[in-house]
């Protein structure tokens, strides 16, 4: 299932590149978790280097100008290294490189919404009018007039909380323009809406994609998650996250804007040409302002942040919802998160996108794997993984008691076949090393 051809590309490439390009110096890194030697945590040393080669060998074909990954294990980092530059003939990629992660904020905010589903402020089989009443007259596409003009119906029910955190609510996110409606959702301007008024208006005026509970779409959902949790608290959603996440996970680097101090740290944004597949500097809707503070706090994708920020974060997660003494949620709550909440109606659906035929489900805010033979993965069972818009990705691994970060810094990175599949080949480098997984 997994396409093998580029990663070996670029580790046959690895022969010819400057294997010393990722050993200048480096600024020590941000407060992190405690560094291993990878055969302390069953890792092969040896074995582990290919990672290394294949993410520098991507650098050295001009396909990443820089990347940094990150793999612990047992709590412990066993692998931590950067490899080429912040941006293209600039300086080198650091350790304390801020990156804007995009949709792996979605992870975030699926936490708060959980936070505030542990105080018992709402439940997974709730309507979601009960907390965003402006949804109680959804209407879904059924087709086009000839004029272009929408055919709607009713939706026969409202979406549930369990839909908005799964995105089988039926919304769209206008990622794309290949469908009616998600064109629709690009040509609103919804997610550059100034208030969320305006947002939520905007919304409401757009059909869903499909009725409630029928199909797996990504979508606003998560956004939607963001003003839920400002209506639930009473706060911004920005002020919740650094209040009740990054200052007890003590995350300094995180948030929705970049401060004029930290500016030089901010890695720049590329995108590959479609025609010559060269780098270009991004510059197209996707490209947020991150230099002051945002009108809206995208709960779907507005975050910044470094790999040992994120890394804080997923330990976290791993270790149940604690880290260093930090309680940010329980065990049960972070194994609901990570359990395939997908019904077998979707699931059944033509080309779905999460399957018992594929191996993979989706969670609250995570896809997770359920049958890893089927998906093709020497991940666990129970892996559960998102990533971001500009290529950054990240899975976490029970089963194994590990996890891996990847920075990058590449909007439409599936332009490039030699990027399409970074994390799935990353995932297979860092799983070749795990020699001694009972240790």
């Amino acid at each position: 299932m997994r396409n093998r051809l580029t990663m070996a590309a670029a580790m046959a490439a690895i022969a010819l590149a400057p294997m010393t390009a990722h050993a200048a110096p480096k600024p020590a890194p941000a407060a992190i978790l405690a560094p291993a030697t990878p055969e302390a945590e069953g890792f092969s040393s040896e074995r582990l280097k290919r990672l290394d080669g294949y993410m520098q060998g991507l650098v050295y074909q001009g396909h990443l100008p820089g990347a940094i990954t990150l793999v612990a294990r047992h709590g412990k980092v066993v692998s931590y290294e950067t490899y080429g530059k912040k941006a293209i003939g600039g300086a080198p990629m650091a350790k304390d490189t801020i990156f804007r992660i995009y949709s792996q904020t979605k992870p975030v905010t699926g936490v708060a919404m959980m936070m505030l589903f542990e105080e018992g402020k709402w439940r997974l089989d709730d309507p979601v009018t009960k907390f965003v009443p402006e949804f109680a007259h959804l209407q879904v596409y059924k087709g086009q007039n000839p004029d272009g003009t929408f055919i709607t119906e009713p939706a026969t029910r409202v979406p549930t909380m369990r839909e908005i955190m799964s995105h089988t609510g039926g919304f769209a996110y206008g990622l794309r323009t290949d469908q009616p409606v998600e064109k629709a959702y690009r040509d609103s301007g919804l997610l550059g809406s100034k208030t969320q008024a305006e947002f939520l208006d905007k919304l409401v005026k757009l059909p869903l994609a499909s009725q409630p509970g029928t199909e797996w779409r990504y979508s606003v959902s998560v956004d939607i998650q963001g003003l839920i949790v400002e209506r639930l608290s009473g706060m911004s959603l920005a002020d919740f996250m650094k209040s009740r996440i990054f200052d007890p996970l003590k995350m300094t680097d995180t948030a929705f804007y970049v401060p004029a101090a930290k500016s030089d740290r901010l890695a720049a944004l590329y995108i590959p040409d479609p025609k010559t597949r060269k780098l270009v500097p991004a510059d197209n809707f996707m490209v947020l302002d991150v230099t002051k503070p945002p009108v809206i706090a995208s709960g779907g994708g507005g975050l910044v942040s470094t790999t040992a920020d994120y890394a804080r974060f997923a330990q976290m997660l791993l270790n149940g919802g604690e880290l260093d003494g930090a309680r940010i949620l329980s065990p049960g709550t972070i194994k609901l998160m990570a359990s395939n909440h997908l019904s077998d109606i979707v699931m059944a659906t033509p080309d779905a996108s999460f399957s018992p035929a594929k191996g993979v489900g989706f969670g609250l805010d995570f896809a997770v794997v359920t049958d890893p033979a089927r998906d093709g993965t020497l991940q666990g069972e129970g892996t559960y993984s998102w990533g971001g818009a500009a290529g950054t990705w990240f899975w976490i691994d029970p089963e194994n008691d590990l996890f891996m970060l990847g920075m990058i810094h590449i909007l439409a990175k599936d332009i490039d076949p030699a990027l399409a599949k970074i994390s799935d080949d990353a995932s297979t480098l860092v799983y070749q090393a795990l020699v001694d997984p009972a240790k």
